[in-house]
């Protein structure tokens, strides 16, 4: 099934309907100036004609892609990385992903590091993708945080506060102590945050002066990883995708029991 244009449509939502990348992505390599159409540089917002236009990224030609529009979540495992490829990893979640799903061109809405484990987000919808990454729209997502050393009650606001670190100001919106000792203190925390940079509640909890040993994401909006495996892959309804935008009710007694699954 070809993407139905009536008119020509801008240039960053083309690529991301080609499932090249997300349209935030593609309006970082425009800007890069390594988009062109029909032989000259392309501007951002610039439209297009699929049918008559020859786009064409980094020297490739592109065209629209002849693949349905789906979203996916999977319990992604420690030691893989999202990336579609990466020469310095062996493994990626798109190596985890069965066959008939494996020859999409799909790409992570939402990003865990390569230690980190839980909910992720794969999709070949461009406007989906940039609309949970984009940070004007508020996707709650809710990690269990396991520390090497517990954590004091005192000093909760300071991961509400934040740390200013090369520029970047890290900080979580809610934090909560799981199983507290009879000293308020916890090694395990239930972090809540709808921004996230690259490692940033690692980062954070290490410019505190605690090392993270685990890092979870069990839940994205309303969406929880509660019944699907270790690896495991599910489609999501358009309900599902939908609960994904839903701010969840605040709660100090819902955190996440932590399990014993090691990979």
């Amino acid at each position: 099934m070809q993407p139905a244009y009536m008119e020509p449509v801008r240039i960053q939502k083309f690529i991301a309907e080609s499932g090249l990348c997300s349209r935030r992505a593609a309006e970082t390599l425009i800007t890069a100036g390594e988009v062109y159409v029909n032989g000259q540089k392309a501007e951002l917002g610039q439209k297009v004609d699929p049918e008559a236009d020859k786009v064409t990224v980094r020297g490739k030609a592109l065209r629209a892609q002849g693949q349905p529009k789906l979203a996916l979540v999977m319990h992604k495992p420690r030691g893989v990385v999202c990336s579609n490829s990466d020469p310095h990893e062996e493994r990626t979640i798109f190596d985890l992903l069965p066959r008939e799903w494996a020859r999409l061109r799909l790409f992570c809405a939402g990003r865990l590091d390569k230690d980190s484990e839980g909910l992720v987000i794969l999709t070949s919808d461009g406007d989906l993708a940039h609309k949970l990454m984009h940070p004007s729209n508020l996707v709650v997502k809710r990690y269990y945080v396991s520390l090497e050393e517990p954590f004091p009650h005192a000093r909760l606001r300071q991961l509400l506060r934040g740390v200013h670190i090369e520029g970047e100001h890290l900080k979580v919106e809610r934090a909560n102590l799981v199983n507290p000792r009879a000293d308020r203190a916890s090694t395990e925390l239930d972090v809540h945050m709808h921004h996230g940079k690259k490692r940033e509640i690692r980062q954070l909890f290490t410019a505190l002066g605690f090392d993270v040993r685990r890092l979870r994401r069990y839940q994205i909006g309303s969406l929880r990883l509660k019944g699907i495996p270790l690896r495991g892959v599910k489609q999501l309804s358009s309900k599902e995708i939908q609960s994904l935008f839903t701010v969840p009710a605040p709660s100090h007694r819902d955190g996440p029991a932590p399990d014993t699954d090691e990979n």
